[in-house]
């Protein structure tokens, strides 16, 4: 069982001064965190890809690998690249030579994207969005698996027996499928027997199982054991000392930033008090108080969903760097020991 964090570089406004740190800050705050996180024992760390003035992080390999001579075991994961709209090439390329700087703890965490500004960026249809991501993680997969390269697909020129390079110090560089909770994602993932990382926001994370099933499923259809699978999920949330002041001062950033993209894609409900305080409940999706608490929600993730890794999203919204600082060293140094002590006694696992 591993337990990490995922951010996507956020630079929201701050709800009480409305300051915005710069994205240079931002970046700059996010080696720390990697430091930090390392140093409390965390497993891994992920940057996802966006593109808008709202997120710092349109090139995660890069941040990680400014922290990966600073660390010493943490695992470095995109969380996500945006496949679709990039070129598997050059993300195995960054990736692997990040694998070399960290001496084999780079991982990709591959997705179609779940905003879209990146498909007019770089020149992309969104009525191709499913047949990108297929044709290039195809390429990505057969990248890995071999040095010298012979490819041919529809939206990107052809490859003939060239060779990609460096490789990676891990053979094969790890990739994910992530997926937001879509069938086909997670039928794809158990066919080609990859890790799988699905992202719960809202509802009950519970209702995840049955796409958790279908996954093994067809793993277990393609001839992959079902039991050597690695399955994550990333879940906002935050670790404070005590659990209704944790709650409150995480309550106007997350609001606000949710309100927004509610805005953007035309949710007709906002994001309440109430809506939060029913996500932070036992069941809900939102990992928040103190490290008691946010242990207990992770033991019943594990037991509803049989997850080996866990990722606290822990900027919805811009929160007080010394604050963030804070929630990672408590995940690591509380919610992480809490988590395994009760794992070891029930199951007899670490």
């Amino acid at each position: 069982m591993e337990i990490g964090i995922s951010t996507f570089l956020e630079t929201t406004p701050d709800p009480d001064t409305g300051a915005v740190i710069s994205h240079a800050e931002r970046l700059r705050q996010a080696v720390e965190e990697i430091v930090v996180a390392d140093g409390a024992g965390l497993d891994v760390y992920g940057i996802g890809e966006h593109h808008r003035p709202d997120y710092a992080g349109t090139a995660p390999a890069v941040v990680l690998a400014a922290a990966a001579g600073m660390t010493k075991r943490i695992r470095l994961t995109s969380a996500v690249t945006v496949l679709s709209s990039d070129d598997p090439v050059r993300v195995y390329q960054a990736f692997s030579t990040l694998d070399g700087l960290s001496n084999g703890r780079a991982e990709i965490m591959a997705g179609r994207g779940s905003f879209i500004e990146s498909f007019p960026l770089f020149g992309y249809s969104l009525e191709d969005y499913d047949e990108l991501f297929e044709e290039k993680l195809e390429l990505l997969l057969a990248i890995r698996a071999s040095e010298k390269v012979s490819w041919r697909g529809g939206h990107r020129p052809a490859i003939d027996d060239l060779g990609v390079y460096p490789r990676s110090v891990q053979d094969p560089l790890p990739v994910w499928i992530a997926s937001g909770g879509n069938a086909q994602s997670a039928v794809r993932a158990g066919l080609l027997g990859l890790p799988i990382a699905f992202a719960i926001i809202g509802g009950m994370p519970e209702k995840f199982a049955p796409l958790v099933d279908l996954y093994k499923r067809a793993a277990a259809q393609a001839g992959h054991d079902p039991e050597q699978l690695q399955i994550a999920t990333h879940s906002h949330g935050f670790v404070g000392d005590d659990r209704e002041a944790t709650a409150d001062s995480f309550f106007k950033p997350t609001r606000d930033q949710m309100n927004k993209i509610g805005r953007e894609r035309g949710w007709n409900q906002p994001y309440t008090r109430a809506t939060y305080d029913e996500a932070r409940s036992l069941r809900g999706a939102l990992y928040l108080g103190d490290p008691e608490y946010v242990a207990e929600k992770i033991v019943l993730l594990r037991k509803n969903l049989g997850i080996t890794r866990f990722f606290l999203h822990v900027n919805v919204g811009t929160m007080p760097h010394k604050d963030v600082l804070r929630a990672i060293e408590l995940l690591g140094t509380k919610v992480k020991p809490l988590v395994l002590a009760e794992l070891a006694r029930v199951e007899g696992t670490k």
